[in-house]
C-alpha cells in the first residue's frame, strides 16, 4: 500500500480579530488576549489574524486602547507564528479613500509594529485599490526580507462572476507581485461544489497559494473548507470554538479534527487546542450568554 503524501493545510486562526469582530462587535480588550497568547504560539498556526478590520476604530472609539500598543504587546508574546492583519487597500483601516503616501507609510508602519501577513482586499475587487499597498509591502520585502502582501477577493454570485473571471483576476494578481489570494466570503455564500469548482479554477489561473476564509452564517462553511481543501486549497481561516459558528468562522478544533489521518492533517495538538478554548468558553459565556 502506498504512503500517504502529505500536504497539510494550514490554519489561520481568527479569535483575536474576526471571530469577535463578528460575534461581539470587535470588542476583546488586548488584557484578555496577552494571557493566552504564548500558548496559542505553540499550536503551529499558518498565522494568528490579530488586527487590522474593525479592530483598529473600535480600540480607539469604545476600548480607548491604543491599537498599535495592541499589536506591539501581541508580537511580544508571540515569537513563532506570523501575525496577521486585514487592510481596505486604499481605504487602508478608514471609511474613506487615502492618498498614496498615507497607504505606504501605513504598510511600512504596520509591518515595523509586528505584522508579518497584509490581507488586502476592495469590497468592488478593483485591483487599483490594492497595488499601492502591494507595492509597499513589496518594497519592504525586497529591503528588509519580511512582509507578505496577500490580495483577497471579495466572493459573491451574480451573472458576472464566471469561473473565468476568478481565473483571470487570480491572473492578475500574481501579474501585480501578490505573494498569495485569499478567496473572501464574507456573506458565507460559496458551497462546498461551488468552492470545489473554483478552487481548481484558481489553481489553473495562478501559481500563488489559495486561502480560504468564510463565516458559518449560512451553516455550510465546514463542508465548504473540506471540498475546497481537497481541490487543492492551501490554507483556511478558522476560529476556538468558543468564539466559532454563528456569523464567525468554522471551529478549529473540529477542522483539525475533520483532517486528522488525511495527507491534510494540520499535525494540531487537541490537547493544546483544548487549554485554549478553556481559556476563550468563560469569555463566551460572559459576552454571548
Amino acid at each position: 500500500m502506498s504512503e500517504i503524501v502529505k500536504k497539510p493545510v494550514g490554519i489561520t486562526e481568527t479569535v483575536l480579530r474576526d471571530a469577535h469582530q463578528s460575534l461581539i462587535a470587535t470588542r476583546m480588550p488586548t488584557e484578555l488576549m496577552l494571557p493566552i497568547l504564548e500558548t496559542m504560539d505553540q499550536v503551529g498556526y499558518h498565522s494568528i489574524e490579530c488586527w487590522g478590520g474593525a479592530t483598529f476604530d473600535a480600540s480607539l472609539r469604545f476600548l480607548k486602547e491604543d491599537p498599535w500598543g495592541r499589536l506591539r504587546k501581541i508580537k511580544d508574546k508571540v515569537k513563532n507564528t506570523p501575525l496577521q492583519m486585514l487592510f481596505r487597500g486604499q481605504n487602508i483601516l478608514g471609511y474613506r479613500h487615502y492618498a498614496d503616501d498615507v497607504v505606504t507609510e501605513f504598510v511600512e508602519k504596520s509591518i515595523a509594529n509586528g505584522i508579518d501577513i497584509i490581507r488586502i482586499f476592495d469590497c468592488f475587487n478593483d485591483l487599483r485599490n490594492l497595488q499601492c499597498a502591494v507595492n509597499a509591502a513589496n518594497d519592504i520585502k525586497k529591503r528588509e526580507g519580511r512582509g507578505h502582501a496577500q490580495v483577497a477577493l471579495a466572493y459573491t454570485l451574480g451573472d458576472a462572476y464566471t469561473l473565468d473571471y476568478w481565473m483571470q483576476m487570480a491572473k492578475n494578481i500574481e501579474e501585480m507581485g501578490a505573494d498569495s489570494i485569499c478567496i473572501k466570503d464574507m456573506a458565507g455564500l460559496l458551497v462546498p461544489n461551488e468552492a470545489t469548482k473554483l478552487v481548481k479554477a484558481l489553481k489553473e489561473g495562478t501559481k500563488l497559494p489559495i486561502q480560504l476564509h468564510t463565516h458559518y452564517t449560512s451553516g455550510v462553511a465546514s463542508m465548504t473548507y473540506m471540498k475546497a481543501v481537497e481541490a487543492g486549497c492551501d490554507i483556511i481561516d478558522t476560529a476556538m470554538s468558543p468564539l466559532a459558528m454563528g456569523t464567525s468562522q468554522p471551529a478549529t478544533e473540529v477542522m483539525a479534527k475533520a483532517f486528522e489521518g488525511t495527507e491534510f492533517d494540520p499535525g494540531f495538538d487537541q490537547n493544546l487546542l483544548a487549554e485554549i478554548a478553556d481559556y476563550f468558553r468563560p469569555l463566551r459565556e460572559q459576552w454571548l450568554g
